[in-house]
């Protein structure tokens, strides 16, 4: 099972996340699919290759494979639009923001999924990417789809996990700690 092996990877000091991970993927208010639609694109916003390739098997045992496309998706997309975006609000000229954005997001409109399930992974990448504008944006939608706020924080705090290990395990691997900690495991 990946997270277990992810658990089993993360050092004493983080025994906070490894009691989050276990507990963010086996109690959430979110869809098994909602769920680990946001492992995988929370997985692939984090860029750490490791936490990719041990969650994304087991998030593929619980998707349809055009739920796990579209979860690709929407990190694909957040990628693009978060630094966009987020490039807008930090921008101190609004004229930007009232210009044509001319970037192709066509998967917004038939992302093959339940459009719910969508947006919550796109909040996911965005909460991740730090993108505020997006966040309003996607909460919005969400909230004007009958969504409550539990179900919305449930994909922001699987996010946050799933990001939180895969830099931890990360800088493990970088410093070499990463063979000790498996070593010992």
């Amino acid at each position: 099972m990946a997270v277990a092996r992810l658990r089993e990877l993360l050092p004493d000091y983080a025994r906070d996340l490894r009691l989050n991970l276990g507990s963010v993927t086996s109690q959430s208010n979110l869809s098994a699919q909602q769920l680990w639609g946001t492992v995988l694109a929370a997985a692939i916003a984090s860029r750490g290759r490791t936490a990719l390739v041990e969650l994304e098997p087991e998030a593929l045992d619980h998707l349809t494979a055009e739920a796990a496309a579209a979860a690709r998706t929407a990190a694909a997309l957040m990628a693009m639009n978060n630094v966009y975006y987020r490039s807008l609000h930090l921008l101190e000229d609004e004229e930007y923001s009232r210009l044509r954005a001319g970037l192709r997001m066509n998967a917004l409109a038939d992302p093959g999924v339940d459009k719910v399930d969508f947006e919550l992974w796109s909040l996911a990448v965005s909460a991740i990417n730090g993108c505020g504008r997006c966040l309003t944006a996607h909460e919005h939608e969400l909230r004007g789809r009958g969504v409550t706020r539990e179900v919305i924080q449930d994909a922001i705090r699987v996010a946050s996990v799933v990001h939180a290990v895969a830099v931890t395990v990360e800088a493990l691997e970088t410093s070499g700690g990463i063979d000790r900690v498996a070593a010992a495991v």
